[in-house]
């Protein structure tokens, strides 16, 4: 049963015009939504229903449910266009997900065991805070964990110190871009210490 889903509408009133009106007056979200082998289609959704889906962090790397019009598809998110100032989303891009087909999707870092390095006088500095990834439909995790229980200072974590799920890859490493992922580096010095010492 898939818990994350969402009621859409064909879209006919094209253009950059129209997808203003539908924002303004309607409250509705303009997307499309390709891939597999059909064409691509133009669809609206109500604005707090997106909202809503999306309070969930999973919605962005999780298969959801697309009704439109009562014609029911699977689909990740592929990206959103927010607003720049009040973050809430412009514009959604859908990806059809076929069984057995492999397919990219963003998901997000969750960083676990952070309080092992700071112990040490550790700080941590979090480069990323999603990774793309490549799977079959059914292989798709929620997120990445990236256990730093090990992790010294000066220690740089990338992601081929990753261990990806069963049947996941890592599309940057694939790329031979072995991607940094966080690092752990000693405090830095506070201003006042500094010139207390050249005082002295």
């Amino acid at each position: 049963m898939n818990d994350f889903t969402l009621n859409a509408e064909v879209r006919s009133d094209l253009g950059k015009g129209a997808s203003r009106r539908l924002r303004r007056l309607a409250s509705l979200v303009p997307a499309v939504v390709y891939g597999g082998e059909k064409a691509p289609e133009s669809i609206s959704m109500l604005a707090k229903e997106v909202a809503k889906l999306l309070e969930n962090e999973a919605a962005y790397s999780h298969i959801i449910e697309l009704n439109v019009g009562g014609t029911k598809q699977n689909v990740i998110i592929k990206a959103l266009q927010r607003h720049p100032s009040k973050g809430h989303v412009l514009h959604a891009d859908f990806v059809r997900v076929v069984a057995g087909q492999k397919l990219t999707a963003i998901v997000p870092v969750h960083f676990i065991n952070e309080a092992a390095p700071v112990k040490k006088g550790g700080e941590i500095s979090h480069v990323i805070a999603e990774i793309e990834v490549s799977c079959l439909p059914k292989d798709l995790p929620e997120f990445i964990e990236v256990d730093l229980a090990d992790a010294e200072i000066g220690s740089i974590i990338h992601l081929s110190d990753l261990k990806a799920p069963k049947g996941v890859e890592f599309v940057a490493l694939a790329h031979g871009d072995d991607k940094a992922v966080a690092n752990v580096h000693a405090p830095r010095v506070a201003p006042e210490a500094t010139e207390e010492g050249a005082a002295e």
